[in-house]
């Protein structure tokens, strides 16, 4: 077969074909076209050598923000592709139904990168969110718009995957779980996930998790104190296990406030790792705490997740929460993203949302990016050889 691409002698680690061992991987029009070994390249073949790389699909971040030049708080999706080696933005409640059309035409569809988005139940999104103005915009129960959230959704299904809404003292003041309730009603109208987040109190983690249903996905999961998941004891609630029983995803959401290591100590002391991990990166963290995601990733590395379940939280396990098995695997026949990386040993200083420190032996690299079935943006990934 006259394959567009191959990466040539890389080690694969796809969780979703439990795979973990030196392959070649082929892509054509735009898709997976091959995972084996010595796979034989066509005239007009581009082979790109990646040994003693990691070939992982395409890294997908489950929360960003990349309404860039829409909202405030908008990153550029194509350059933190370049540089964190996502292949999948998904925006989580940038942008509303009211402002829903100028995200699509002047961001998403200009992209290089896929731009995915949970839409969110207010009017405007989150439209108030710098270092100098901070509105809550499910604090003004006007601005919650469901009707027209669900218009605009069913749609859109080609890029809306889900509902988004914020609930929390700075998010939602005193309304409590109206505004949640509100976006469940939408989610349950047009048959699609919610992504919910969560931040001081009022309402409770319990009270929200209660409320979710299996597939819904609760962001900012291991936040810290107060309305964490653990006990003061360093026990996991029993709310958050009953929502795993059930089918919630919980998603790490780092973010500038929503990460703690002694919450993810916690958790995973007691077997319980994050069912995504994602950045939550925007203007106010994409310089610290979160960065990026192969750093959020590389802080459970560090604390003891092993590879192949942290490249399994930013792949498979995030396509399965869209709901899009397409995306998150190098099998035959998906999407033809992947991510190029390395694990650095070293000494690296890594720090939460509260300022605590944690000094680590590795960092997860991103060094190369195929998207869409070519390999993207040569100018930074001249280090892998061009063989023909």
């Amino acid at each position: 077969m006259n394959y567009d691409l191959i990466l040539k002698g890389g080690r694969v680690i796809d969780p979703s074909q439990n795979l973990d061992g030196i392959r070649d991987v082929a892509f054509t029009a735009g898709r997976v076209a091959a995972c084996g070994k010595d796979l034989k390249p066509g005239a007009d073949t581009e082979v790109r050598d990646v040994a003693g790389y990691i070939v992982a699909p395409g890294l997908i971040d489950l929360h960003t923000h990349v309404y860039w030049g829409g909202t405030s708080l908008g990153i550029d999706g194509d350059e933190f592709c370049r540089t964190s080696g996502v292949t999948t933005s998904v925006d989580t409640g940038s942008a509303g139904p009211g402002n829903w059309a100028g995200f699509r035409k002047h961001v998403i569809e200009k992209a290089e990168a896929r731009i995915l988005a949970y839409l969110h139940v207010s009017f405007a999104g989150i439209y108030g969110f710098s270092k100098t103005i901070m509105v809550g915009e499910s604090e003004n129960i006007r601005m919650m718009a469901p009707a027209d959230c669900a218009e605009v959704a069913d749609k859109n299904r080609d890029l809306i995957v889900g509902i988004k809404v914020r609930v929390g003292r700075n998010s939602s003041g005193d309304q409590g779980t109206a505004p949640l309730n509100m976006a469940l009603q939408v989610a349950e109208q047009v048959g699609m996930p919610l992504m919910a987040h969560i931040d001081h109190p009022p309402p409770s983690y319990e009270e929200v998790v209660d409320m979710l249903r299996p597939g819904d996905v609760l962001t900012h999961a291991f936040r810290p104190f107060p309305n964490a998941p653990s006990t003061a004891q360093g026990t996991v609630k029993q709310a958050v296990l009953n929502a795993r029983k059930r089918g919630v995803f919980f998603d790490i959401g780092h973010g500038g406030g929503s990460f703690a290591f002694k919450t993810a100590r916690a958790m995973l002391a007691n077997g319980f790792e994050p069912d995504t991990i994602s950045s939550d990166v925007h203007t106010l963290c994409i310089d610290g705490p979160a960065f990026d995601q192969v750093t959020t990733m590389s802080k459970f590395l560090c604390m003891g997740m092993s590879l192949s379940n942290v490249i399994k939280a930013s792949t498979v396990s995030a396509a399965l929460a869209l709901q899009r098995m397409e995306y998150g695997s190098l099998k035959p026949g998906s999407l033809g993203d992947a991510t190029i990386l390395t694990v650095k040993e070293g000494r690296f200083d890594y720090v939460d949302v509260v300022g605590e420190h944690l000094i680590g032996n590795q960092r997860i690299v991103s060094e190369g990016v195929v998207l869409k079935g070519k390999w993207w943006h040569p100018k930074r990934s001249t280090k892998f050889t061009k063989i023909n």
